[in-house]
């Protein structure tokens, strides 16, 4: 590869369909994996923000030292944003007594406006732009507030809006649909339908995740949280290792 390659490249992958589905999965390991955490070994919300907290830091800041896309890195930074967007959305919905709407409300006014100071400090929220650390800063620091809204609206959406489990991934999974075919048959601003499935794959995972691992009685399967967050972690492993994750040009 020569220079002028490696320059037009990126530090984040192409956005392929292996993409999607390895994020969805990521989505679903962070629900049962900071369930598992602050649930199964009752470390509590807070404490499980807290441990998750700290390995986002460190990956995100792995991540922006690196020179080079490096799929692993990515993908475990992403991971990262996810278990802590479980916990930190738990902590809000529940234990600051807000619910699950007023916990939307609030990580959404978060998400809302990380997007609107990284537009007026570089120009774009495109993926395209991402070529330098501060860049990258308000890249990931947006990742991991849509995982965190994702989190509360799939819960929302299952739990009071009484959709349940099944029906709240089959509303995710129709709304991501409409993105795709927005993508191949409209002219719609590229940038608005990647954060928009970016956001909506998370819901997706929160409820997938939370079908495989609560009670029968609450409609899951009751699955461990364990033995199902080391399942998510195979399949991710193996499409990584399976695939090809080229990273992104500068320009889609």
């Amino acid at each position: 590869m020569d220079m002028s390659t490696r320059k037009a490249l990126g530090k984040v992958p192409e956005l392929t369909l292996m993409f999607w589905v390895i994020k969805i999965a990521a989505t679903t390991l962070g629900e049962t994996g900071g369930d598992a955490v602050s649930m199964s070994m009752q470390l509590g919300y807070l404490a499980g923000t807290a441990i998750f907290a700290v390995l986002f830091l460190a990956a995100v800041a792995a991540q922006i030292r690196a020179r080079a896309f490096h799929p692993l890195l990515y993908w475990t930074t992403i991971i990262a944003t996810t278990t802590v967007g479980t916990t930190l959305a738990d902590f809000a919905d529940r234990s600051l007594g807000i619910g699950y709407a007023g916990g939307s409300a609030l990580l959404l006014a978060l998400l809302l406006g990380t997007l609107y100071a990284w537009h007026r400090a570089l120009g774009s929220v495109a993926v395209s732009s991402i070529d330098t650390p501060k860049a990258e800063m308000f890249y990931w620091l947006t990742i991991m507030f849509s995982q965190t809204l994702g989190t509360a609206l799939g819960d929302w959406t299952a739990d009071t809006a009484g959709l349940g489990y099944t029906g709240a991934a089959l509303v995710f999974g129709a709304l991501l649909a409409a993105l795709a075919a927005a993508y191949h048959w409209t002219r719609v601003s590229r940038t608005l339908l990647f954060w928009a499935a970016f956001i909506l794959t998370r819901p997706l995972g929160a409820v997938v995740g939370d079908f495989l691992d609560k009670p029968l009685s609450a409609g899951g399967l009751a699955l461990s949280r364990y033995g199902a967050s080391a399942a998510l972690l195979g399949f991710i492993t193996a499409a990584l290792l399976l695939s090809r994750q080229p990273a992104a040009g500068r320009a889609h």
